[in-house]
């Protein structure tokens, strides 16, 4: 203990005495006995002291948090699976992971966070733009000024007695004109250990980025927690109370402190690959969309890629990764992502679309065989699980996970648990971190640095009373209306009045980094951006009869869906014109393997017009909030869709 701050105490003068980098002497280079290799002698490890790269944008940066956050010592990333092993292996030794059995789940391991700790923290991200009007009122907006501050009071030798880790990582394919790259620093080996399977963390990265600091994104993470007793190096360092997830879009810079889990501490998640993207496409010409990307191919080896935004909640992933009915056979669907894409125009004006990321970052509960095998199957090695049981032989257990109940597990807090003891297992957002290479359905052109052209754009929500099953948009503005008047209706008490809609345009609300209005815009321009526009569609799986049973099958049935979706793309199928946009008939539908009278059908797809021009009237509330920097096509969208509500008048009998 002694020695441990001795070191902290040299290391502080170090700090105080170091010249900047920015003089450049050549001690600052690898290979040079200069100031990076003095971090040697206090790593009890083999460290990566020495900076792989001379950008000297990258090396000021670098010193900068250096000088600020004061660690023991400092790790080059590489990525490499030796380093992994390695500090997993130390986590482990530690006690602050656990290693599963190796039969049953080989290279995974089992993290349980402390339980204040254990999602994102909506109400401590911010947007820090110049402008309050430019974040726009669906954000939390920060004074980027007084928030540095904040946060470098906060930072101020958070790091004391920890690794600062320095990871170089692309999101998107090495290489793709699509992807973008960027470095995060962290004293979190959690977050290295998991930002290696849901990015790509290579040495190559360092050849990759510019050298203008504008063009690529810094991330900074600490779990704001330093190490100055013994008693301060717990399993899960956290600081719950000055949490700060901070976004400043201007110059592409991630600030988050206090929190180690998930996207608060994984920031190419949603901070880089969402709110920071997504200004990135706004000022380039693409869009960086909170979508899956699927692939259908018909028996006729027809492939046809489709995005799909859904807000929570509403089987994103289980359509990602959707398992046709054995009737259908010939069908085939492949991921390619289940929660982003970044897609934009090639040359010739086709929209293509990539997946960022290099992993799935699941919801656990609910997750089964039944469900969504290939998402189990993906979790079955290589995976760190976080906030999951543990059974007695070593292996993990969810809610939902097998009909049957285990008759002791390893609850998420680490205590006994039992079928009767009235506590969940596993909590409720706890996760999986599984490289996207495991799941089964993965596409072979998963990594094509080029993208894959995208025919279909597919919207959806939870609408348990109005919303028919599936509708094809008149035209791309259409669509844009329907992306932006999207949303779930309430399903518990707990989250709201229940039957309330909860808006969420185009499943971004949380992610959109700056003003939605804006956002609407842009999503007009793109539409005159390109050639060939995908055709849009909407969907809803979740509508119920007049006795709560819900209408429709789901799941793996949704294939049948789907194969229209594509059939219209491909000029195979028909629509017929309704007040809502083009819609199948009964015998449009792929029936085979499933018996659904022509009855059900229509009850499913009725168009209530008293109800829809009330909803229609109801988007006026989101409107007001962003009427601003509201495009007029939208006003003019909403009055032509309240006139195809409107009932067919009555006229006076002939006297």
């Amino acid at each position: 203990q002694n020695r441990r701050g001795s070191e902290i105490f040299l290391m502080q003068r170090v700090i105080t005495r170091l010249p900047r980098f920015s003089r450049f002497s050549k001690a600052a280079f690898p290979g040079s006995s200069g100031w990076f290799r003095s971090f040697a002698s206090l790593s009890d490890t083999p460290q990566n002291v020495a900076p792989p790269t001379r950008n000297p944008a990258i090396i000021e940066w670098v010193e900068s948090v250096l000088e600020t956050c004061r660690p023991a010592r400092i790790h080059w990333v590489s990525g490499a699976q030796e380093e992994a092993d390695e500090m997993i292996n130390t986590l482990v030794d530690k006690g602050h992971a656990i290693r599963l059995n190796p039969e049953k789940r080989p290279n995974s391991y089992l993290f349980r966070s402390d339980p204040r700790d254990v999602a994102r923290v909506e109400s401590r991200t911010f947007i820090c733009s110049r402008t309050e009007d430019s974040a726009g009122p669906t954000n939390n907006w920060a004074e980027p000024y007084e928030m540095r501050h904040k946060i470098r009071k906060l930072a101020e030798g958070c790091m004391q007695g920890r690794t600062m880790y320095v990871i170089p990582f692309s999101m998107g394919p090495l290489h793709s004109p699509i992807s973008k790259v960027g470095l995060q620093i962290t004293d979190s080996p959690y977050a290295v250990l998991n930002m290696r399977i849901m990015t790509r963390v290579s040495e190559t990265v360092w050849d990759l980025l510019p050298s203008v600091s504008s063009e690529w994104v810094k991330c900074i993470h600490s779990v704001g927690q330093p190490i100055r007793r013994a008693e301060d190096d717990v399993a899960w360092p956290c600081n719950p109370e000055n949490t700060y997830i901070c976004h400043f879009p201007s110059d592409r810079t991630i600030l988050s402190f206090g929190s180690g889990y998930g996207g608060n501490a994984l920031l190419g998640k949603k901070c880089f690959a969402l709110r920071i993207a997504s200004v990135m496409a706004r000022d380039g010409g693409w869009l960086a969309e909170h979508m899956l990307i699927l692939r259908v191919k018909d028996p006729d080896g027809k492939k046809t890629y489709v995005t799909a935004a859904f807000p929570s909640a509403c089987g994103k992933t289980n359509f990602a990764m959707l398992n046709p009915p054995e009737a259908m056979e010939g069908y085939e669907v492949t991921t390619i992502g289940d929660d982003i894409a970044w897609m934009k125009p090639d040359e010739n004006g086709v929209l293509r679309a990539i997946n960022p990321e290099a992993g799935f970052f699941g919801v656990a509960p609910g997750t089964s065989n039944d469900t969504n095998p290939a998402a189990l199957e993906s979790c079955s090695k290589d995976t760190i699980f976080t906030n999951v049981a543990m059974t007695d032989d070593g292996d993990v257990w969810w809610e939902g996970m097998t009909q049957e109940k285990p008759a002791h597990l390893i609850d998420w807090l680490g205590q006994d648990w039992t079928p009767d003891c009235g506590r969940l297992a596993a909590h409720p957002n706890s996760r999986f971190t599984a490289p996207a290479r495991n799941c089964p359905s993965i596409d072979e052109d998963w990594e094509n640095p080029e993208g894959v052209p995208v025919g279909a754009i597919i919207f959806g929500g939870r609408r348990m009373n109005d919303m028919p099953l599936v509708f094809g948009a008149f035209n791309w503005q259409h669509g844009v209306y329907l992306g932006a008047t999207m949303g779930s209706e309430q399903t518990a008490a707990a989250e709201g009045q229940v039957g309330q809609l909860r808006k969420d345009p185009f499943a971004m609300l949380p992610f959109c980094g700056y003003h939605m209005g804006d956002y609407f815009r842009h999503w007009m321009r793109m539409g005159r951006e390109l050639d060939e526009k995908p055709r849009i569609f909407h969907v809803n799986w979740f509508r119920k009869s007049a006795d709560g049973k819900f209408m429709w099958p789901g799941f793996g049935e949704n294939m049948r869906v789907l194969k229209w979706c594509v059939d219209m793309v491909n000029g195979k199928a028909h629509g017929y014109e309704t007040s809502m946009g083009w819609m199948p008939r009964y015998n449009d539908i792929d029936w085979r393997g499933l018996d659904y009278s022509e009855e059900q059908w229509k009850a499913l797809n009725k168009i209530d017009k008293q109800n829809m021009k009330r909803a229609v009237v109801a988007h006026e509330e989101l409107f007001m909030d962003l009427w601003d920097k509201l495009p007029k096509e939208m006003l003019f969208l909403r009055d032509l869709m309240q006139g195809r509500f409107q009932e067919n008048p009555k006229f006076p009998e002939k006297r």
